[in-house]
This record gives structure tokens, C-alpha cells and sequence, in this order.
């Protein structure tokens, strides 16, 4: 029987490498990106045209190479970093293990152009697909540069398999970022379409973090350190008060490099505990120095996974260093003795917070409301046929014009607060409300207790995916449009959607690099602010994008119903009840919220007669 194991040739060996190594066009770019600052650039320039497809050219002024290390440079496994084993436990460069290179030559047309300084010409050298096209001296400025074309030339379905050009620019702009961040002494530049996105200059870390993220973070860093003979933390953390839906501007670097760690990540939110909603998350920049020796970073070939040695010990400083921040600079609440039952002489004296007290801790009262017997109202049809006929057309004409009434400004400033008794008329009726969170609504057979929030949401849902697959959403042009400056990340992303913000009601245009003008908002909106409610349901979206597998559409219909429906607290009429419960059972599907949770239950005469034991 004749052998069949045989060695691979090398450059089918180089595309399975590249699998791993370059996986979209952002890949890449970190690799290049790492390479020009293990060669000591002070000044590094990006070029990108078609999201990386077409072109990524990194151009760095660092020491160059030698007509043979340009030529080796492009063999597996070929490294400056490592010489011996016991060098994998002692890295402080980005590469070593010599595959980066390698793996881009095998997928994409390179050319390489670099010199020394102490050279008169340097070498150029294309490669397509692991062969060498070409190789001879050129006249080019010192230091390297890196041209990868045409990305994924000979593989088609993995071309196929890349995202829409804003989702894939996303991606090289947040690979960017994480690299700017961590060598903020390095100026950057980034050219896309030949037009500037970036130009940071050398500089401090909280100048750094302003220019990639915008001047509205200037007024929320709150530095951050932690000095330890095993680890030393230093960075920034963002004040609570500016948390946010989504993780996007978390950032951890271990000895200068970027990585992932929801170990971490926890030890940061547990100092955050009790400051922020469980449902945000802070901003943070923080820096670990540890002994290379104490860390394993040759776990994954992208090399933003890496093993702590004692993971406890980092787990504790990183927590550590992170509350003391938030206690030194006075972000953390402080404690009102008033309320505290050691200090009662403190408070008993004084007949406005004694009140207050006991109001505080006294049992809430409440009139007890008259059910009437009524007739089966408009809604309560619509909840029988939903109930025995879930599958049969809504007796409601769903085309009609909807119309739902909400709360001024002035009575929603005149009832912040919750009132535990309330005037009988206001109690009295067939609908009412509890705890300004449910509203309660008689039936002839038993009552509903409805979730305000839930179900409004579910209504709102519902319309806007209706306004997006007929693009005809209504809008009302804004009096005094508003200018919104968002992060390069931010505007590619919403330069992605506005098709569909269009069809919701939303009047967007260009107005500037990064920025965007707000000439106007969906009709059926009450907002006070243009610009919250946009940059609301920007955070939104990127929360469900991070969260669930939507598309656009899908996205945009949730995160515009979540961000714009009534909230809990929010004190309703009469008439305003009556319809969101009618509206409600003209929905499709009007069960279950957009989480899955019930929406209403039903409780029956039979049932609340069997409480009483009847």
C-alpha cells in the first residue's frame, strides 16, 4: 500500500495560516500596523480605499530592513523577536511569531517597499499569493511601506464571506483606535477615500483618548492608578454619570498590547456596582505593567487573548485601583446621615425631615377603586378575537391613522415624584394605574393588568416596521436644526442606515467631517432634544447589534421603539390608557414585549373569587 501522507506546499500551507491570521480586511491592518511600531516609527501613515478590499498601505519612518530580511520577511515563521524558547517568556513586541507577512502575501498582491538610514537605495519587492514577482533596489524615503491589494484575490468565497464596506471600515477603524491608544508618544494618520479621518499628534494618553473619541470626553476622564510590586494599573475610567448602553470604548492593554478579557472587564464593572444601571457600561482606558515572565501570550495567533498567571491577584489591583479613582475624585455618592437610624438626633429636631422620614418608610395607602359593570368595551373585543382567533384579521383597521395622546411638559414636571394617594375621581373608573408602571383595566369577565412600558414598546415596534417596509414614515422638520459630531466609527454607521432612518422620519444629512445635521425627527415623537433622542438611539442600536443577530430594519424598528416609548413612572389619563390598551390589541402579536416578556395578564372573576376562597 503506497504512502499518502505528504507535506503541503507552501503556499497552500500560507492560505490555511492566513485563515487565522487575516480574517477581514481589519486583521491585516493590526498586523501591518504592529510590525511599523516594533520597528521603532515616531510617525505612522495609513492609506485606505474600499474598506481595505481594494488597498491598506501602512507607511511608517521606523529602521527599515535589508534587502534580505525584506526577502525572508515574507517566510513562514521567519522573526527578529525570538531566537530561543525561553525568549517566549520575556515579549514586549507586538510580533514573534513570524506568520503575519506570510499570511497577507498568500491572500493578497503586497508590494514592500523600505530602506535603512545608513542605505543609499532600498528594495522593492511584489508578491501575489506566496510568489515572488519581483525584486530589486528603489529609490524610497527611509523606514517601510506596505501596500496589500486586492484582498482575498485568489480565495473568492472568502471575499464573498466580507460585510458591507461601513460594517468592514467599523472594523479597521476600532483596530486603529486600539493601536493609536496604546502609543500615544506615535503620531497617526488615517486616509480613507483620500480624505482625513485621523490626525493625532504625539502627545499625553488624555489627549490621545480626546482626539479618537471627540472633545466631549475631555470633561469625563477621571485618571486612574494603582502601583504594586507584582502589577502596576494606570489609565482613565469615564464618571458614571456618562456610562453607556453598549461596551464599545473599553479598552485593556497588557505591557502595550490590546486585548480581550471579560475577567477583567467584571473587575470594573464590580467596582462600578451600585454608581451605573446594571444594564451600562463605563468607559475605560487602563494600562497593566507585568512582568512578561507572569503572562502567556501565545495563546491565539491574533494575540488578544493572553493567561495570567495569577488571574486573582490581577482581578483584585484592577478592582482596587479602579474604586479608588472613583472615591479620590469625588464620583461616588456620598452618604446622607440624615436617614440613618445612629444619627436620629440629627433629624428628629427638624419637623421637615422627620416628615420626610416617615413619608419615606410609612405604608402606601390607596383608595379603594368601584368597578362598575360595564359593557364589553372597543379593546375588549379585540381581546376575545385575539384570544379564540389569534389568526384572524384584527376587526380594527389597521391603516387608519393612529393617534395617541401623552403628557404635557408641564404635568410630567408636576409629578416627578410618586404620590401614594391620589384623589378618588382619579382612581374611580374602569382603567387606572398602579405605581405609575402598570394600568389596571376592568372587563367584563375579570380585569387585565398591562405593562405601560412593555406595551407601548410593542406598539411602537410594530408601526415603525410598518413605516420601513413602506418607507413613509411622517417627520416634522426641526425649528433650530441641530449639528451632532460623532466618532468616525459612529458616522460610518450611521451613514449605513440612513436609508432606513429616512423611511422612519428621520431628515439626515452631511454636514462636515464626522458630523451630521438633524433637519428632522419622526412626527409621532414627543422628545425635548433632537440631539438625545439621535444619539439615544444610535447607543440603542449598537446595544441590540452587540446583542442580537438583527438586520437594519429589525435593529431600527426595537432600538427607536425601546428609546421612544413611555417609561416607567409616567403618569397617564384616562384616555390615554384606554388607548394604549386598544392599540395594543390591534398589534399582530401583542403577548409578548420585544424581550419575550408578557405584555398584560388576565386575571379572572373565577380566579380573583378563588383568592378570597369562594
Amino acid at each position: 500500500m503506497s504512502d499518502i501522507i505528504q507535506l503541503l506546499p507552501d503556499a497552500i500551507a500560507n492560505q490555511i495560516a492566513a485563515g487565522e491570521v487575516v480574517q477581514r480586511p481589519s486583521s491585516a491592518l493590526k498586523e501591518l500596523l504592529e510590525n511599523s511600531i516594533d520597528s521603532g516609527a515616531t510617525h505612522i501613515q495609513v492609506i485606505i480605499k474600499d474598506a481595505g478590499k481594494q488597498l491598506i498601505q501602512v507607511i511608517d519612518n521606523g529602521k527599515g530592513m535589508s534587502s534580505t530580511d525584506a526577502r525572508m520577511s515574507f517566510e513562514r515563521h521567519a522573526t527578529s523577536k525570538i531566537r530561543s524558547s525561553s525568549d517566549l517568556f520575556s515579549i514586549r513586541t507586538f510580533g514573534f511569531r513570524g506568520e503575519a507577512l506570510a499570511s497577507i502575501a498568500a491572500v493578497a498582491q503586497v508590494e514592500l517597499k523600505t530602506k535603512q538610514a545608513d542605505s543609499d537605495l532600498g528594495t522593492l519587492i511584489q508578491i501575489e499569493g506566496s510568489e515572488i514577482k519581483k525584486q530589486e533596489p528603489v529609490a524610497t524615503q527611509n523606514g517601510t511601506s506596505v501596500a496589500m491589494k486586492n484582498l482575498f484575490f485568489n480565495v473568492p468565497a472568502r471575499r464573498n464571506f466580507l460585510k458591507s464596506n461601513p460594517v468592514e471600515m467599523r472594523h479597521i477603524v476600532d483596530e486603529f483606535q486600539r493601536v493609536a491608544l496604546s502609543y500615544p508618544e506615535i503620531s497617526f494618520t488615517m486616509h480613507q477615500q483620500d480624505l482625513e479621518t485621523f490626525n493625532l499628534s504625539p502627545g499625553k494618553l488624555s489627549q490621545r483618548i480626546v482626539g479618537l473619541f471627540g472633545k466631549n470626553y475631555q470633561g469625563q476622564l477621571v485618571p486612574c492608578e494603582e502601583l504594586t510590586p507584582h502589577i502596576n494599573v494606570k489609565g482613565y475610567i469615564g464618571k458614571p454619570e456618562n456610562a453607556k448602553k453598549t461596551r464599545g470604548e473599553q479598552f485593556f492593554f497588557v505591557n502595550n498590547r490590546y486585548i480581550k478579557s471579560s475577567y477583567l472587564n467584571h473587575a470594573v464593572s464590580n467596582a462600578f456596582e451600585g454608581l451605573i444601571q446594571p444594564d451600562q457600561h463605563p468607559f475605560y482606558v487602563l494600562f497593566l505593567e507585568i512582568d512578561p515572565a507572569h503572562i502567556d501570550i501565545n495563546v491565539h495567533p491574533t494575540k488578544t487573548e493572553i493567561k495570567f498567571d495569577d488571574e486573582r491577584t490581577v482581578y483584585a489591583v484592577v478592582r482596587s485601583a479602579v474604586k479608588q479613582a472613583l472615591g479620590a475624585h469625588h464620583v461616588v455618592p456620598s452618604l446622607d446621615f440624615s436617614f440613618d437610624v445612629n444619627f436620629t438626633e440629627n433629624w428628629s429636631k427638624d419637623t421637615e425631615k422627620k416628615e420626610q422620614v416617615d413619608r419615606e418608610y410609612s405604608y402606601k395607602s390607596y383608595n379603594t377603586p368601584e368597578f362598575k359593570k360595564a359593557s364589553t368595551s372597543g379593546w375588549e373585543k379585540l381581546f376575545e378575537g385575539n384570544q379564540k382567533q389569534p389568526s384572524l384579521e384584527r376587526t380594527v383597521n389597521q391603516d387608519e391613522p393612529e393617534v395617541l395622546t401623552f403628557p404635557s411638559r408641564a404635568s410630567q414636571e408636576e409629578n416627578k415624584e410618586f404620590i401614594p394617594l391620589r384623589k378618588e375621581e382619579e382612581t374611580t373608573g374602569t382603567t387606572f394605574q398602579v405605581e405609575l408602571n402598570y394600568i389596571i383595566a376592568q372587563m367584563s369577565t375579570g380585569m387585565l393588568i398591562v405593562d405601560q412600558q412593555v406595551a407601548h414598546e410593542r406598539i411602537l415596534y410594530e408601526r415603525y416596521i410598518k413605516q420601513l417596509n413602506t418607507a413613509q414614515g411622517p417627520s416634522q422638520q426641526c425649528l433650530f436644526p441641530p449639528t451632532i459630531p460623532l466618532s468616525p466609527s459612529d458616522y460610518t454607521l450611521v451613514m449605513d442606515i440612513l436609508p432606513e432612518l429616512h423611511s422612519l422620519g428621520f431628515m439626515v444629512s452631511e454636514f462636515g467631517k464626522d458630523t451630521i445635521l438633524i433637519q428632522g425627527v419622526p412626527a409621532d415623537i414627543q422628545s425635548k432634544s433632537e440631539k438625545e433622542l439621535f444619539e439615544g438611539l444610535i447607543e440603542q442600536y449598537k446595544n441590540f447589534k452587540s446583542e442580537l443577530s438583527l438586520d437594519n430594519r429589525e435593529n431600527l424598528a426595537r432600538s427607536l421603539a425601546r428609546k421612544s416609548s413611555l417609561k416607567r413612572g409616567q403618569k397617564l389619563n384616562s384616555q390615554e390608557m384606554e388607548t394604549i390598551v386598544g392599540q395594543l390589541f390591534a398589534c399582530q402579536n401583542p403577548n409578548y414585549g420585544l424581550s419575550g416578556n408578557k405584555t398584560f395578564i388576565k386575571l379572572d372573576l373565577s380566579n380573583i373569587h378563588s383568592f378570597f376562597g369562594k
